[in-house]
């Protein structure tokens, strides 16, 4: 059994999309998700700490969501939870990632239009296998390796440059 999480929240930096040398499709960007109470003797919304996330998605839902989702934009992400710690040259620390399973625009804030791409798989064949065989998932442990071995690859690659866009306001 593994760890679901959803987060609600601002895209915080412009999604990053890199091809790796695998040809995996990869799209990093951080999710700002701000805790808000109404306080009614003051009869306002008061915003809580702000949470911090790396939203990290692969092959298809990486492409799409490079061509979707853009800074400033209220997302809802689903996916595993995973903590990293990294270091750079002259820092450390922890990063909270979720690898996406599934994203999209949060509609209480706004409206969306839904454009099928060519890669999506029908409603009809979404439990049918792929071309490949594999159902939309990895087909073996070295396709997990792979997708690992990227998330590690970004996640050093990013995690210095966003540290600095963490403080920044959205």
């Amino acid at each position: 059994m593994s760890d679901s999480i959803t987060v609600v929240g601002t895209v915080a930096t412009d999604p990053r999309h890199v091809t790796t040398e695998e040809q995996l499709e990869v799209t990093t960007f951080r999710l700002a998700s701000v805790a808000r109470r109404y306080d009614r003797k003051e009869a306002k919304w008061l915003d809580g700490s702000t949470n911090w996330y790396t939203i990290v998605a692969f092959r298809q839902l990486a492409c799409n969501a490079a061509k979707s989702i853009k800074k400033g934009d209220r997302v809802i992400a689903f996916g595993r939870p995973r903590v990293r710690d990294w270091t750079s040259q002259d820092r450390s620390g922890t990063t909270m990632e979720v690898e996406a399973e599934a994203l999209g625009h949060d509609l209480l804030w706004g409206r969306t239009e839904y454009t099928r791409t060519a890669g999506a798989r029908s409603a009809e064949s979404a439990g049918a296998p792929d071309a490949d065989g594999t159902a939309g998932a990895p087909a073996d442990a070295s396709a997990d390796a792979t997708v690992g071995a990227a998330a590690e690859e970004v996640a050093a690659a990013s995690s210095a440059a966003q540290l600095d866009d963490a403080d920044a306001p959205f």
